[in-house]
């Protein structure tokens, strides 16, 4: 049994059944007998999944809870989710939340699919595109309370390949290390061209070695041309 896992989410004020702790063993188990044949992550010893993957994806938990901002009932798009960090830990803790995944790369969105099926997880969709095509589809343009990207851009192109997503008055979260506030700063023109703003930068409780999360709030529609073509937001970020 993971064992830093339970002792974490106690410390977060998490309560996790025996059937949730054994999913997140189901997890670990087929990310790491998977990640020998796909690159999924680069963590993948037991002590290191439980932190990087599965607590720091709970902690945000609490977080939102402090801004008013409860998962339970809500919906969430993971983007370029990979190894399904953070949407599945969350779906996990959180099981009415309703789960969105996407992730371009087929053998990642093949993963992810296997792992869904093992945990009997309902609610959850992958969709196999990338982020650019995605939030023109109406099916999940501004569709959503809540997106996350982790480890996937740095802000001024991850607001425009998730901002679109989320409905006036939802929010992103975007984990960080140590350069969040910087990061926020070189992202003021895009927040601004894409209609969301900063909400708080906030240290991720339990995170080793520290993280923080970015949270930006969506203010207005995101205008129609954004996100640009497949590439242009990381080549050319606002």
């Amino acid at each position: 049994m993971l064992s830093l896992l339970a002792d974490g989410l106690r410390e977060l004020g998490l309560e996790a059944g025996r059937q949730q702790l054994e999913r997140f063993e189901t997890y670990y188990n087929i990310l790491t007998d998977w990640s020998e044949r796909v690159n999924l992550t680069a963590i993948r010893d037991e002590e290191g999944v439980q932190r990087r993957h599965f607590l720091e994806s709970a902690a945000l938990i609490p977080l939102l809870e402090q801004h008013g901002r409860p998962l339970r009932d809500g919906s969430l798009i993971d983007v370029g989710s990979g190894a399904g960090v953070p949407g599945v830990p969350l779906k996990i803790l959180e099981p009415r939340l309703r789960l969105t995944l996407v992730e371009s790369k087929q053998r990642k969105a093949e993963f992810l699919r296997a792992l869904l099926s093992a945990l009997g997880l309902r609610d959850v969709a992958v969709v196999p595109r990338r982020a650019e095509e995605a939030a023109h589809d109406p099916d999940h343009r501004e569709q959503y309370d809540f997106a996350v990207a982790k480890a996937l851009a740095p802000l001024r192109t991850l607001v425009e390949l998730t901002l679109p997503f989320v409905r006036v008055g939802g929010l992103v979260l975007a984990p960080k290390g140590s350069e969040a506030k910087r990061e926020a700063t070189e992202a003021k023109v895009a927040l601004e061209t894409l209609m969301g703003s900063v909400r708080a930068i906030e240290p991720l409780p339990l995170s080793e070695p520290p993280q923080t999360v970015i949270l930006v709030d969506k203010n207005l529609p995101t205008p129609e041309r954004f996100p640009r073509r497949p590439g242009m937001p990381a080549k050319r970020p606002l």
